[in-house]
């Protein structure tokens, strides 16, 4: 049977494709801020979900996560689900810092954490997280957002290069989703969502074929390929909202 930890399995989307991996008979590791949801999604199957809460932006999460790993007997799939964003036109620093601290540093710690659990027990593995189209040009009413997701998508990219250079059999899937309708989009705004059901379908198939980046779904395909095309000197004056 197979084992995935999941990090931000609580609510949206990482909830959605802890409930699919189940239904498919893998075992679960669902960590995350809040415990009764992590309860309630170990209520679903008792005998094949492990939990344990935890804040990617403590210092202890990488610790927590090995808890989690151990009481799962191993870990063949690292899926991190855990992020933020806000729109920040006013450029408050503390919502700037606030999202840096959770998609930079937390983002980093955590799988990182999962490298090197697959470097030091040599198990084939798969490390998948969730960044955004949002990575692939700079908007200005979501600046640390954006940033850090770029960060995210330029990340992956240099441990799947480094895994490679050791000869580790390490997998990587760049998760790239429009918008979704979860807690993260606060208001009705946001063009062409998708829910998170149907995300988390999209995304389970793409990790069955084992692709390295997944851009989700075809609509926001087609619109990351036209931003690529605009100049950047017309991008910067286009008030993308």
């Amino acid at each position: 049977m197979k084992q995935a930890v999941i990090v931000g399995a609580t609510s949206g989307i990482g909830r959605e494709v802890a409930k699919l991996l189940l239904a498919e008979g893998w075992k679960i590791g669902a960590a995350g801020r809040r415990r009764e949801e992590l309860e309630g999604l170990k209520a679903m199957a008792p005998d094949k979900v492990e939990i344990q809460p935890l804040d990617v932006t403590s210092e202890e999460a990488p610790q927590l996560l090995q808890q989690l790993i151990d009481k799962l007997g191993g870990m063949d799939l690292y899926f991190h689900s855990s992020g933020i964003g806000f729109q920040n036109p006013s450029l408050d620093v503390e919502v700037e810092m606030r999202t840096v601290k959770t998609n930079g540093d937390g983002f980093v710690r955590m799988v990182t954490a999962a490298f090197h659990y697959f470097k030091q027990t040599g198990r084939e593995g798969h490390i998948a997280a969730i960044s955004s189209i949002a990575g692939t040009r700079g908007l200005g009413i979501a600046s640390a957002y954006s940033a850090t997701k770029a960060f995210q998508n330029t990340y992956l990219q240099c441990l799947t290069q480094l895994a490679r250079m050791q000869h580790l059999p390490i997998r990587f899937t760049d998760i790239r989703p429009g918008f979704v309708r979860t807690a993260l989009l606060k208001d009705g705004s946001y063009p062409m969502q998708l829910t998170p059901e149907y995300t988390a379908r999209k995304i389970v198939n793409a990790l069955k074929r084992g692709k390295r980046i997944a851009i989700i779904d075809w609509k926001y395909r087609i619109l990351v390929g036209f931003w690529r095309l605009i100049p950047r000197w017309l991008w910067e004056r286009l008030p993308v909202k």
